[in-house]
């Protein structure tokens, strides 16, 4: 690990960029600029992952005045996912592979302070890598930006002039280990996770301190102590987990490389001291292959900041049969429910379901279909949180080398990890998409390391005579339903925005950027960006002025074909052939696009 001396740990470090914050704790530093409504901190723009603002400057009656300020290209070519950091008078930017990092000055239309290119093994990062290689942005805290870049090495730079303070390699992507997820800081303790259940990765969550110590290590799968599961205190569905959870559910010593990794989103309760994230498929593909419920893969778990021992845990999938990752942000509200305010987590899975959870407890309050054609499960048992599947749709019980079709969702969920947004000022919930079903057929895969671990291949396509293959939708997390939808042509990949304005930002595969009525779904601006928009959007003010930005660059699972010059429909797990039709709307390119009255 490399360092800087003691006399440059202990200077100063918070300056005119973003004011000075003199004589407050880091928790105090990060809680005053997410409070700053023209700031975007951190990547959901908060610790509770709402992706909303305060700003209203931009509302209803002016909307049609917004035009481009500014735009800025990244210069490479493959997905851009995730969105800007602004702090005071700098906007921060990352790519994909090779993950470079820029601070652009806001009082010169985006001049370029400082450039950050980390030096990264193509072949040994890349090819291991899925799906495309994105990344899905930054983090800061102390007079630092945090990049994790592909290769799992954790970057601290400095603000200012974009040094390197600190960096940590913590894994090997020669095994399969990579990093697409962003860094999280919360109050003093920087998170991240790892990508690689293809690979037989098994899952993690590593915390840092500000200065680069590794503090713990929680895994998803494995022995109690090595997972910082306690089995009596630690619960699930309000009852303890008990010793060995996990290792009862695999067979033999499946669980090393059992998948569930973490390269998802983090939300954070300072009041209770707890973050929340999902955990991700298990290895392999091939159900048949790994009996059990495969715990604590497609978890979702609650975990005690300073010390990472969970305090519960939820297993949305268990024996997933599907590829339904968990790993979707868990957004932190409260809600009225049955006449009871309750401090929420809203979580809505791959799997189709929207779940509505006791934050504090991990009490099951509402588990409801978000897309109606899901069709491999009847519902979920409130009591003991399990799913009454249709075995029609399980390639479990219908066998290796058997194509079991009709399965809705396909693999990339009801919705992947594009970002939703809530609004305390209408209640609800702003979900992008998909809109898909597929065929699944597994078969024996031997693990190799650093092979793709898969076992698996499939094929994707609309539901029924539906041309629309995403919808962008309003959800009521207290009742379980969908308030409006707005169909799609292709699915919904970007992260969404609302605002104090009752505007609600998304943007499309084709490149739209679209702004909707946050009580109706009235569509009431559209601008098309140099590219499809897999990224997530963002407002921030300067100079008294607000802004709306977004990455544009397609790539991800959805433009991987497009991304990665693939021609055979089945490429991409099925990517390929469902979303060919991309090319006559849009192409590659890596644009942050910002947008003013």
């Amino acid at each position: 690990m490399n360092k800087l001396s003691n006399m440059t740990l202990l200077r100063f470090l918070i300056a005119s960029a973003i004011g000075v914050y003199a004589c407050t704790g880091q928790a105090d530093e990060l809680q005053k600029l997410q409070n700053d409504p023209a700031n975007w901190v951190m990547p959901a723009g908060n610790y509770n992952n709402q992706r909303y603002s305060s700003l209203h400057q931009i509302n209803k009656k002016n909307i049609n005045e917004l035009n481009m300020a500014w735009s800025f290209s990244t210069g490479v070519l493959r997905g851009h996912e995730g969105n800007s950091l602004v702090i005071g008078d700098t906007l921060y930017i990352h790519t994909p592979f090779p993950n470079i990092v820029y601070a652009l000055d806001l009082n010169n239309d985006g001049a370029i302070k400082w450039k950050y290119e980390p030096k990264q093994s193509y072949d040994e990062t890349v090819p291991v890598m899925c799906c495309d290689t994105v990344n899905r942005g930054l983090a800061y805290a102390d007079g630092k930006i945090f990049l994790n870049q592909a290769d799992t090495t954790l970057v601290a730079l400095d603000m200012n002039t974009g040094k390197v303070v600190w960096s940590d390699k913590r894994d090997d992507p020669t095994t399969g280990a990579t990093s697409t997820g962003a860094a999280f800081v919360f109050k003093d303790t920087v998170l991240v996770g790892i990508s690689g259940s293809e690979f037989g990765i098994r899952g993690y969550v590593q915390a840092y301190d500000l200065q680069g110590n590794v503090k713990y290590k929680a895994y998803s799968t494995g022995p109690d102590d090595e997972m910082l599961v306690d089995p009596v205190k630690t619960t699930s569905m309000l009852k303890p987990v008990g010793k060995d959870s996990s290792l009862k559910t695999w067979q033999g010593d499946q669980w090393k490389i059992g998948g569930g990794v973490t390269w998802g989103w983090f939300s954070y309760d300072p009041d209770l001291n707890l973050f929340y994230y999902g955990t991700a498929n298990p290895s392999t593909w091939n159900p048949v292959q790994r009996p059990g419920d495969n715990k604590w893969t497609m978890s979702l778990f609650a975990r005690d900041l300073d010390s990472g021992m969970a305090k519960w845990v939820y297993q949305m999938t268990p024996h997933d049969e599907w590829d339904y990752d968990g790993v979707n942000e868990v957004i932190l509200s409260d809600q009225k429910i049955k006449n009871k305010l309750r401090k929420t987590a809203v979580h809505f899975d791959r799997n189709g379901f929207a779940y509505t959870m006791d934050r504090d407890t991990g009490e099951l309050l509402l588990a409801k279909k978000f897309d109606p054609s899901v069709n491999w499960s009847k519902g979920v048992d409130l009591t003991t949180g399990r799913h009454d599947r249709v075995q029609q749709y399980s390639p479990d019980f219908n066998g290796e080398d058997e194509n079991t079709t009709g399965i809705c969702p396909a693999a990339l969920g009801s919705k992947d990890q594009q970002p939703a947004a809530y609004s305390p000022r209408t209640g609800l919930f702003y979900v992008p998409t998909n809109h898909v079903c597929m065929d699944y057929e597994p078969f024996e895969v031997e693990y190799v390391a650093g092979q793709p671990y898969v076992g698996a291949s499939l094929s994707m396509y609309p539901v029924g005579d539906d041309p629309n293959l995403g919808n962008f939708i309003a959800w009521d997390a207290r009742e379980g339903k969908i308030v409006w939808s707005n169909p799609e042509r292709f699915s919904v990949w970007s992260g969404a925005l609302a605002t104090g304005s009752d505007i609600v930002f998304y943007g499309t595969l084709e490149g739209y950027l679209k702004a909707v009525d946050a009580k109706t779904g009235r569509e009431l601006w559209r601008f098309k960006t140099a590219s499809g928009i897999i990224g997530n959007v963002n407002t921030y003010e300067h100079n008294g002025k607000q802004y709306v930005s977004v990455i544009s660059g397609l790539g991800g699972w959805a433009g991987i074909g497009m991304a990665m010059g693939l021609k055979n429909d089945a490429d991409g797990d099925g990517a390929v052939g469902l979303y060919k039709s991309l090319s006559s709307w849009t192409n590659l390119g890596g644009v942050l696009s910002v947008f003013s009255l």
